[in-house]
């Protein structure tokens, strides 16, 4: 090849990669996980990042973000607040501009740094209730159902359960006694005196292994319903309890904090009839989940155990991400590169009815509301898997939402 050849060549070689520039020279949309995986929620943490990993690792497979490979982060903070802003702070400075620490304690203690920078924080049931209040907390994104919502919910499907009618009912509200338990308390107060049911209060000391005194007192009370506010490897101590004082585990519905692991430790045949409060599709049907067994898992490149794909909790990160990356890809396609944080907010307002082909609730996220609507609805396990008992539903929504404003607004006073 002559010297005059290898130039032209040269100079073709460099005027295409300008004009078409390769993938991997595209800019990475960064994601930051600030995530508690070794102390106290360890029973559920891991299975979302691992689904979170594992959905960008797809994408990029497909491409990314509009052309942008994705780079999403995890580094453990413990549940301990000032890890999480030093997690928070090093992430900044790396270039990240959507952060999730799920975490209350930690939300809460990084949120007024959120609210100065600016950034995106992503905060899937943890942190403050009201932040699905957008008027108020305007870079704060849930971007799914909070306690109260839950709460409410649950109530109205005891109500269509009695056939319209709740007077008279007793309805029994179990919990781990902490901010996370005593928080839906109001609604149910607020609901009780509205629909006129009987309902009292029965907590369970922290660290939450002994609910026997609790149960004394409910097996006393003789529920119609009890609702249980607890934590995944608290579940199947509930169910016994359930169980060694008469009370059918039929009756028991549960936060949506509680997967297959709490079933088979108490028995999979013996939890039937169980109920909980669903904010994504159970089990492993759903073609997205089979998209990653078969590009990720089956070719060993999975980001954890095989075993725990298609667990409600890697479910949930899952559906909570395909929110995200559905987000911040209308953000990249509608307002062009680079991004912004301001840009990433504008995309989240594209998610309208966005359900993932029906594997969540659908959400449409709003400038008003970034809880994307609120639903959720009843799954039972019928021994084997759960299976919905309701559709997707928000009920009460004023009632809640009066709750969320009178929050929200005591907080915009303190922080003027």
């Amino acid at each position: 090849m002559t010297t005059s050849l290898r130039s032209k060549l040269a100079a073709i070689a460099l005027l295409g990669g300008a004009i078409f520039p390769s993938a991997h020279a595209a800019g990475p949309v960064k994601f930051g996980l600030c995530y508690d995986i070794s102390k106290i929620y360890v029973a559920a943490v891991p299975q979302v990042a691992q689904a979170v990993k594992d959905y960008a690792d797809l994408l990029n497979l497909r491409g990314g973000i509009e052309g942008h490979p994705i780079e999403v982060t995890l580094i453990d903070h413990g549940n301990e607040p000032q890890r999480g802003i030093d997690c928070y702070e090093r992430l900044k400075r790396d270039g990240v501009m959507v952060f999730d620490f799920f975490s209350t304690p930690v939300s809460r203690a990084v949120l007024p740094r959120i609210m100065q920078d600016g950034n995106i924080l992503v905060q899937p049931l943890v942190g403050r209730g009201d932040a699905v209040d957008g008027e108020v907390f305007k870079n704060v994104f849930p971007l799914a159902p909070t306690y109260w919502g839950q709460a409410a919910n649950i109530v109205s499907y005891f109500k269509k359960q009695a056939k319209g009618e709740l007077q008279g009912k007793k309805v029994a509200f179990l919990y781990l006694d902490t901010p996370f338990g005593r928080e839906p308390i109001p609604v149910f107060e607020a609901l009780k005196r509205l629909e006129r049911f009987d309902f009292q209060t029965f907590p369970f000391p922290v660290p939450g292994n002994d609910q026997s005194a609790a149960f004394a007192q409910i097996r006393r009370f003789q529920p119609d319903w009890v609702v249980l506010w607890s934590f995944s490897p608290l579940n199947p101590i509930s169910f016994r309890e359930m169980q060694r004082n008469g009370i059918p585990l039929e009756r028991m519905v549960t936060v949506n904090w509680i997967n297959e692991v709490d079933i088979n430790n108490f028995g999979a045949a013996a939890a039937k009839g169980l109920k909980r409060s669903a904010v994504v599709s159970g089990g492993a049907e759903h073609p997205l989940v089979q998209d990653i067994l078969r590009e990720l898992y089956d070719k060993g490149k999975g980001n954890g155990d095989r075993k725990l794909v298609a667990d409600s909790y890697y479910n949930t990160g899952l559906a909570v991400y395909s929110s995200v990356f559905e987000g911040v890809r209308h953000a990249v396609k509608s307002q062009g590169w680079p991004l912004t944080p301001e840009k990433i907010r504008k995309g989240m307002y594209s998610l309208k009815n966005y359900d993932a082909k029906g594997f969540m609730p659908p959400i449409t996220v709003t400038p008003q509301d970034h809880g994307g609507g609120g639903r959720t609805r009843i799954d039972m396990w019928d021994g084997s898997k759960w299976v919905p008992q309701t559709p997707w539903i928000a009920d009460y929504t004023g009632l809640v939402n009066t709750l969320v404003k009178a929050n929200s607004a005591e907080f915009a006073k303190a922080n003027k």
